[in-house]
């Protein structure tokens, strides 16, 4: 999970658009039961690149939205306006750092917003802990481009004769080809 405190800092003013950003994907969620996200103003500038449409699967979503709930309790003062967002309250910090890290873990997308030069950009990632693979495991694929900064990260114990481990899989992986200038 992300520690938000260590941000302050380098947000500053940007914390109230950081804020909006994150509480958005979490109203997304609840209320439209994470319908994918394609097309998202970015009130604040991200560092890398999200591969859209941000997409949730249900069972992934049902077993979080116990906590997403309460996320959503505890951070409603702010949307409301009835409490401050300051990068001097380290309680708001730590629930927007939790908040960022169950986003990224529900999206699997890192949610790295500027300024956070020590932090891996923005983009698609894959975590994968298994004990024995036996047929074919994938951490990430694409049809066409995988773009951006991704990563998938995979823990295998045994893979069992026969049995194929891929990381990444994609037509173009990293920046899409450029297309010839007419």
């Amino acid at each position: 999970m992300s520690d938000f405190s260590a941000l302050s800092a380098l947000l500053g003013a940007g914390l109230p658009a950081t804020f909006t950003f994150l509480y958005q994907r979490l109203e997304n969620l609840l209320d439209r039961r994470g319908a994918p996200e394609a097309d998202l103003a970015l009130p604040v500038p991200l560092r890398g690149e999200l591969a859209l449409p941000l997409t949730v699967g249900e069972e992934q979503l049902a077993a979080h939205h116990g906590e997403l709930e309460l996320l959503r309790d505890a951070l409603g003062a702010y949307r409301r306006g009835a409490a401050r967002v300051d990068v001097d309250n380290p309680e708001l910090l730590r629930m927007l750092g939790r908040l960022r890290g169950r986003l990224e873990d529900l999206y699997g997308q890192r949610l790295t917003f500027q300024g956070e030069e020590d932090r891996q950009p923005s983009g698609p990632f894959s975590r994968q802990k298994i004990h024995t693979v036996r047929g074919h495991v994938t951490g990430m694929h694409a049809d066409d481009t995988i773009s951006g900064h991704a990563e998938t990260d995979q823990d295998i114990t045994t893979v069992a004769e026969g049995a194929t481990v891929t990381g990444m899989r994609a037509r173009n992986i990293g920046s899409p080809p450029k297309r010839p200038q007419r």
